[in-house]
């Protein structure tokens, strides 16, 4: 089956730094654009970043532009988000999704463009 686990999450104090992985199984995840997303309690699911098949397209929320950098592992399967400079409005879950791209240069910051998703995990930003 193919699934997508999510891990690296935790409580981090403000100004600290977490590596979110997500790691695909049952699927070679280098046929597959990447999306992180994030859920805060009452908000809407947000787009925070996105990778193309290759990881040579990469596209940010403004609000992170500079504090996190997603990359992706191939030959391990797994994507990454490194968050630097954490704040507590990044309190949230964060998943991670997958698709097929329309093309293979492409990533998407809306979360119905996605077709399989992970349970998430929390990251708690708070002193």
């Amino acid at each position: 089956q193919l699934q997508l686990v999510e891990s690296g999450g935790g409580l981090v104090q403000p100004g600290g730094s977490l590596r979110l992985s997500c790691a695909a199984s049952g699927f070679t995840l280098n046929d597959y654009a990447i999306g992180w997303f994030r859920q805060a309690p009452g908000k809407e699911r947000e787009g925070v970043s996105c990778t193309s098949r290759s990881g040579g397209s990469t596209k940010y929320v403004d609000s992170v532009k500079g504090r996190f950098t997603i990359s992706r592992d191939n030959a391990k399967n797994t994507v990454y988000l490194q968050m630097n400079s954490l704040k507590p409005e990044n309190t949230a879950v964060y998943y991670c999704a997958a698709v097929r791209p329309r093309y293979g240069s492409t990533c998407y910051l809306n979360a119905y463009d996605y077709d399989y998703w992970g349970q998430g995990t929390q990251v708690t930003v708070s002193s």
